[in-house]
């Protein structure tokens, strides 16, 4: 019988090490400034180059870890260091995980070192679905791809928004309407490369939290693409529009749970972002109340605040055994038949809103400052519960799931 272990393996923790010391040293010192500036950290972001990090190499030796854990393992230090930044390093992925699950093996070797460049002239990339009308919904998307078969060229039309990097990435990866009879199943997604007439930046978000992560709508007004930049190709892709069409005659239900699993195994990712931030404002508030003195004693002597702690990390532990539980089936092939994937999101991002606000209330006065960085912690943690499908979507998919009725 295989042995049961909860403990990382040496390889795990040596990496685990080397992310928090990254975090503690280069992400975390510069936090507080790129909040206020709101701007893209690009010289964190090459720090992360340099030494490593921000490479498809990473990713891909973290994803391919036969424990499941190797991405959340990697952000939660990254994210405990800081979300804004954290996000700027794992946002350019987001496209590239587009290009790796859905292109050819000359597309992704064409565009995904393009989307990184080098440690010398780092670019990042942006993946682009949601729009004004189509967030959850995905079905009402709008944005239309055109096929012009005398030029083979791809017309895009349509704006995106919410799109990390939108607009100052070197390569967008835009999701798109081919056939909008067969809703979700009618989507296609494309390559759009550097400097492609019709793509512009539209709104840059001014937000809440998450500042220094860039997130802007895309505008594109009769942009030419390439044949060669429909991720996997015509044939792939009439072949697929060709399946969908018999199948949604048949009963599509069984086609639209087929897709939600896709959704579900990129759940926990974000899920142990959430961690990574209700860990950090643990440990702070931790540290405050065992140095904070009140009536000649720490404060952390109070019952009130002591159970509050032990709440605190409590939740925080449980919802680190959620993503990595989910994490593990993931890779493992195993199907989550009680939503396993939106288990995790759920719990971890409601547990980093709570914990954040305790965190503050345990800090006081000065947990309301921007002196401390609780405040901004708390800001940044509310993202979680709305990205990747908000907290109702995920109860939506839970109760769906395991009443199986259709989730569409």
């Amino acid at each position: 019988m295989a042995e049961f272990t909860m403990e990382l393996n040496d390889e795990q923790r040596e990496v685990r090490d080397w992310l928090h010391g990254f975090a503690a040293d280069v992400i975390r010192p510069a936090a507080a400034e790129w909040d206020e500036r709101e701007e893209t950290p690009w010289p964190v972001i090459q720090e992360a180059a340099k030494v490593g990090i921000y490479s498809l190499d990473f990713y891909a030796q973290q994803y391919f870890d036969p424990t499941g854990l190797g991405i959340p393992m990697a952000m939660e230090e990254l994210f405990w260091g800081d979300a804004g930044i954290a996000l700027s390093i794992v946002g350019t992925g987001l496209a590239a995980v587009g290009v790796l699950a859905n292109g050819t093996e000359e597309q992704i070797g064409t565009w995904i070192p393009q989307m990184y460049g080098d440690a010398n002239d780092v670019k990042v990339a942006a993946f682009c679905s949601s729009e004004p009308d189509a967030g959850s919904d995905v079905a009402s998307m709008r944005t239309r791809a055109v096929y012009d078969e005398a030029k083979d060229e791809w017309v895009l039309n349509g704006t995106k928004t919410w799109a990390t990097n939108g607009g100052i990435a070197n390569v967008h990866v835009v999701v798109a309407v081919v056939d909008a009879e067969l809703g979700s199943k009618g989507h296609a997604s494309f390559i759009v490369p550097p400097n492609t007439p019709g793509l512009s930046q539209g709104q840059k978000f001014k937000k809440h939290g998450i500042r220094a992560s860039h997130t802007a709508e895309v505008v594109l007004e009769n942009v030419r693409i390439p044949g060669s930049c429909l991720l996997g190709g015509k044939e792939k892709l009439d072949e697929r529009l060709a399946r969908a069409r018999e199948r949604a005659k048949a009963g599509g239900e069984r086609v639209k749970n087929a897709a939600m699993a896709t959704f579900e195994a990129s759940r926990p990712a974000v899920g142990a972002m959430a961690v990574g931030t209700a860990r950090a404002a643990y440990e702070v508030a931790l540290d405050y109340a065992k140095t904070r003195e009140q009536f000649g004693r720490p404060i952390i002597d109070n019952q009130g605040v002591a159970f509050q702690l032990a709440d605190m990390r409590t939740s925080v532990d449980a919802a680190r055994l959620l993503v990595w539980r989910a994490s593990w089936m993931a890779i493992n092939g195993r199907p989550f038949t009680a939503a396993e994937g939106s288990q995790s999101k759920l719990f971890a991002s409601e547990t980093a809103k709570k914990v954040t606000a305790q965190a503050i209330q345990i800090l006081g006065g000065n947990g309301y400052t921007r002196e401390y960085p609780v405040e901004r912690m708390h800001r940044d943690a509310a993202i979680y519960t709305i990205f990747e499908g908000t907290s109702e979507i995920q109860r939506l998919v839970i109760a769906r799931t395991l009443s199986g009725m259709p989730i569409r």
